[in-house]
């Protein structure tokens, strides 16, 4: 598939930057002119990418997050949200509904989250390494076409 425009982000893992991320992605994605639901859908998505970064990734420190924006053929969004920190030791386990390494104040539902608002997502991840979090979403045209 054909990039037609991309852009890459790079800031520290403070949950204060989760909003900044997802305000960002949202910027760029508006060129696609999505509606306001698939707005809605792409920002929590990245929310969710964004905090398991913060939560999870460097729960004991700040790290780095980046995330590559690609606006692709077909009106396709594709979204990379990478982290360099502790990793996930299985990746099945954690896509799980309800599983957290968290604490009792997570609720362990982030995948499914963005796995219900992107058209695809796949992870992968290597403990010690970090974790990469890929999502795509087609944006439908006005008039009905994707």
């Amino acid at each position: 598939m054909k990039c037609e425009n991309q852009m890459t982000l790079e800031f520290p893992s403070k949950s204060v930057n989760e909003a900044f991320a997802r305000s960002a992605v949202a910027c760029f994605a508006a060129q696609l002119d999505p509606t306001l639901e698939e707005l809605g859908d792409i920002k929590t998505a990245v929310s969710e990418a964004v905090t398991n970064c913060i939560v999870h990734g460097y729960p004991d420190s700040i790290g780095k997050i980046t995330i590559r924006c690609r606006i692709m053929e077909n009106q396709t969004l594709d979204i990379v949200i990478r982290d360099k920190g502790c990793g996930i030791a299985d990746v099945a386990q954690a896509r799980t509904p309800m599983f957290t390494t968290g604490g009792e104040e997570r609720s362990g539902m982030g995948f499914t989250i963005m796995e219900s608002f992107m058209h695809e997502l796949k992870v992968t991840s290597q403990p010690g390494r970090g974790t990469t979090v890929h999502m795509k979403r087609r944006i439908m045209k006005r008039g009905g076409k994707a």
